[in-house]
């Protein structure tokens, strides 16, 4: 069973760098830096193989969370230009007018 239904297989998948993996990466890092503290080891300098798990869990979860938004987005997307499709008398187009047209003459004050 997969996270994402097979129709999102239809999207480009996301940068590996990107802003979730980058957020849930540091914070899974953190958390072992965190629990070292509680645990009164050197914060940096044990459990590195820890701090790369960690690491590692955080970028997989951001990565799978950017999936999930892109597809999300995607079919809010779809919806909305099938409804503009389907009702276009609530989506006229309006005449362009020129800046001079908006604007009211201009009489300065002495």
């Amino acid at each position: 069973m997969s996270i994402l239904p097979d129709e999102s297989r239809s999207l480009l998948p996301p940068n590996i760098v990107n802003r979730n993996s980058l957020v849930l990466g540091g914070i899974g890092w953190a958390a072992v830096v965190l629990s070292n503290l509680g645990y009164r080891r050197p914060p940096l300098g044990s459990g590195v193989h820890r701090q790369i798990l960690g690491l590692s869990i955080g970028w997989f979860i951001g990565y799978y969370a950017t999936r999930r938004e892109n597809y999300y987005y995607a079919c809010r997307d779809r919806a909305l230009f099938q409804y503009i499709k389907h009702h276009p008398e609530d989506f006229q187009l309006k005449e362009k007018k020129k800046l001079g047209e908006v604007l009211e003459p201009f009489h300065p004050v002495r």
